[in-house]
């Protein structure tokens, strides 16, 4: 631990308040303060569409950060994420055939069965001897995603008049954001104070899963825990935004650098770093780019970044 961790977690969470309050305030048509008094639209684009919309990402970018550092550790493997070893498609395959198949009724249920179904598969086919090389994880977390998205493409040629909304929504995005979505994805919080009560537990595996054994720790309960908790939030993550990539992937490993690797800590400041990081990329989409799907610009910088990680791995 270091001894400025709890400072850095403080100054997170005023930034993340001044980021929300900026990102209401941000928007092609801009609001004064006084606006809200005399204008029943300018309160109606603020209350209705605006909050609930800024809410949500934060949500979501809390909710993958956790997840992805949850992951990280699991596998103690730094290029582990929900979006690269396919947890994320699993979760967009589900909710994909809720669209399709139930006019969207059920999304959030599908959605986790998705993801719990395409993070089990991928930790057993790479799981050998009791470890996880970080090249079969990967191998293993393209070949299903591979899967999933000839699944996925299946289900939008025979969608007919759901193509359109199946399409903007594998994107990523907060377009249509309701206070019921918000409501959809406030258990992301709950499942993430969940993954927190392991931070103990995980500090001790970073060590090796046979001391951590001896210190009394479950391990394979505890993974398979961590990994439905982890399913479990980006499922929700997934069936409210649809499918953004990367930001459980640069989180974690800035906050390690910033924070140290203590797991008390790291999920904190990851989960506040996720939400501010998603917070930011929708209110610049939705101001400079006509409402770009913000899974675009997430993935933008989130591909090379993950380059950068892959080379520095193979030079070690």
């Amino acid at each position: 631990m270091r001894r400025t961790a709890p400072i850095i977690i403080l100054t997170l969470i005023c930034a993340l308040l001044i980021s929300m309050a900026l990102a209401v305030a941000l928007g092609p048509s801009g609001i004064s303060f006084g606006s809200l008094f005399t204008s029943d639209n300018a309160w109606m684009i603020l209350w209705e569409i605006r909050v609930p919309r800024v809410i949500a990402a934060a949500l979501v970018g809390c909710g993958l950060a956790v997840a992805g550092t949850a992951m990280q550790a699991l596998f103690r493997n730094p290029m582990a994420d929900p979006y690269i070893i396919g947890t994320s498609s699993g979760g967009a395959l589900g909710a994909t055939l809720a669209i399709v198949f139930f006019a969207g009724t059920g999304r959030t249920v599908l959605a986790f069965a998705g993801a719990m179904i395409a993070t089990f598969t991928v930790y057993f086919i790479a799981r050998r001897g009791g470890k996880i090389p970080v090249e079969t994880l990967l191998l293993s977390g393209v070949a299903l995603a591979t899967l999933l998205s000839a699944l996925l493409s299946f289900l939008m040629y025979t969608a007919g008049r759901s193509l359109h909304q199946i399409m903007f929504w594998l994107m990523g995005g907060f377009w249509n954001i309701a206070w019921n979505d918000v409501v959809v994805a406030i258990p992301i919080l709950i499942g993430g104070a969940g993954i927190y009560l392991f931070a103990r537990d995980l500090n001790i595996l970073a060590l090796n899963e046979e001391d951590a054994t001896h210190l009394g720790v479950n391990v394979e309960r505890t993974k398979q825990i961590l990994l439905a908790l982890s399913a479990f939030v980006t499922g929700i993550a997934v069936a409210v935004a649809g499918s953004i990539g990367f930001i459980g992937l640069i989180t974690p490993h800035v906050m390690r650098l910033i924070v140290g690797p203590d797991h008390r800590f790291l999920f904190p400041a990851a989960a506040l770093a996720g939400a501010i990081l998603l917070v930011w990329a929708d209110a610049l989409t939705r101001t400079f780019t006509s409402d770009m799907p913000v899974g675009i610009l997430t993935a933008c910088f989130g591909a090379p970044f993950f380059i950068y990680l892959l080379r520095s791995r193979m030079k070690a």
